[in-house]
């Protein structure tokens, strides 16, 4: 049987690191464990454009759950015309979207761009780097999701416009308005200090990381949560 690696081991022992297509395969042909190699791949993503849509923290972190486990469920249905990356992606879009709604709080892009409060960037504050992270998240959380689901996956996740559009199933001029209207609300507050900081922001490691694997593993493991074969 092929050993199945991670990418951090593959990076250390100069093994080949399985392609999520591989791992997929393997998954539907009953090696239901090898999930949780997807699931750290994308836990970081999956929590940070869940974060920017719901708003919330605890919320996202829900939301990342039941987003794999209905992609685990569906795992059949991922034909390969897109990469998985995106089709898991939309899944959390989705399900993001589909809370919020749930919740009434879904804001409109017709109410028109809001003004954020201003930050004082004092001495002290500019000097401490890990402050710098908490500013950015506030700033984030404080803009509509269309805006801050859009910049969290081109300017954080590093998406390009065209994978960005097909995660939200928005065209490609979409995004880059919305891009652009989000810069424009966080610039006065953030650019000048954001650098490479902004790739710290949300982070998703540790506890949290292990927490969500942990339990979406159980949750796949139960009679009614069964990938069915192509």
């Amino acid at each position: 049987m092929t050993r199945i690696v991670d990418s951090e081991t593959a990076s250390t022992t100069g093994l080949a690191a399985p392609t999520d297509e591989e791992i997929v395969e393997r998954i539907l042909a009953g090696e239901t464990g090898l999930f949780e190699l997807l699931m750290r791949r994308y836990n970081q993503r999956l929590y940070r454009i869940t974060r920017a849509i719901v708003g919330d923290a605890g919320e996202a972190e829900d939301v990342t759950q039941d987003a794999y486990v209905r992609a685990f469920e569906h795992l059949e249905q991922f034909a390969g015309r897109a990469r998985f990356s995106t089709w898991l992606t939309r899944i959390a879009v989705h399900e993001a979207s589909a809370r919020r709604r749930r919740r009434g709080r879904q804001t409109s892009i017709e109410e028109g761009i809001p003004t954020l409060a201003s930050a004082a960037a004092g001495p002290e504050q500019r000097a401490a780097d890990h402050e710098l992270g908490q500013v950015i998240e506030t700033a984030l959380d404080a803009l509509p999701e269309v805006y801050s689901s859009v910049f969290m996956l081109r300017e954080v996740e590093g998406l390009s416009t065209a994978e960005t559009a097909a995660c939200l199933d928005i065209n490609a001029e979409t995004v880059k308005t919305r891009l652009h209207r989000a810069r424009a609300l966080l610039r006065n507050h953030i650019t000048a200090r954001m650098g490479a900081v902004v790739k710290e922001t949300f982070q998703f490691a540790g506890p949290r990381c292990d927490r969500t694997v942990a339990a979406v593993m159980v949750r796949i493991a139960g009679p009614r949560a069964r990938p069915a074969k192509p």
